[in-house]
């Protein structure tokens, strides 16, 4: 039986006998970030982090309605994975009630949002591949949320294409 050929991207460590590199960060860490309505984000790996490989970023969300309205990006592809409650998930055709160990996969280009309209907790993993910085975006969003920073419709417009971000 004949199989196709794997290949692996070329080596980016050659050296021996291999290094002692990995971060750790326990399940009680703080959250980076804190929202009014009671959710928050941790930072579980950050593009710097990871070399610019990827993002990854864990979304407890309270039981208040929120979450963005579809939107892609063009340089970064997005997955989303459920770990507890029911999330509304956009896949670019329609809203699916994603559950516990859901998972949905966004390429680059790709429409995609989320949503807590369940009346309970949810939270879920978010992975950005490559990593792009995205905590200033959410860091922003998170201070014009509670009020402490405003601006104007032309200055939104262009925090978005900074970031990425094109609303459909």
């Amino acid at each position: 039986m004949s199989s196709p050929e794997l290949r692996y991207p070329e080596p980016r460590y050659t050296g021996e006998p291999g290094l002692a590199s990995a971060t750790f960060r326990r399940t009680d860490h703080e959250p980076e970030i804190r929202y009014r309505s009671g959710g928050s984000v941790h930072y579980l790996a950050t593009g710097a982090s990871t070399g610019g490989e990827f993002g990854l970023y864990r979304w407890e969300m309270a039981a208040v309605q929120s979450g963005p309205d579809p939107h892609f990006h063009r340089t970064i592809s997005e997955s989303f994975y459920v770990l507890s409650g029911t999330m509304r998930l956009f896949d670019g055709r329609g809203w699916i009630d994603g559950r516990p160990g859901d998972y949905l996969f966004v390429p680059e280009g790709g429409l995609h949002g989320f949503k807590n309209e369940s009346g309970e907790p949810a939270s879920m993993l978010i992975l950005f591949a490559p990593g792009a910085p995205r905590e200033d975006y959410f860091e922003t969003l998170a201070r014009v949320g509670d009020g402490s920073l405003t601006m104007t419709d032309e200055e939104r417009a262009a925090f978005m294409i900074r970031h990425d971000t094109y609303w459909r």
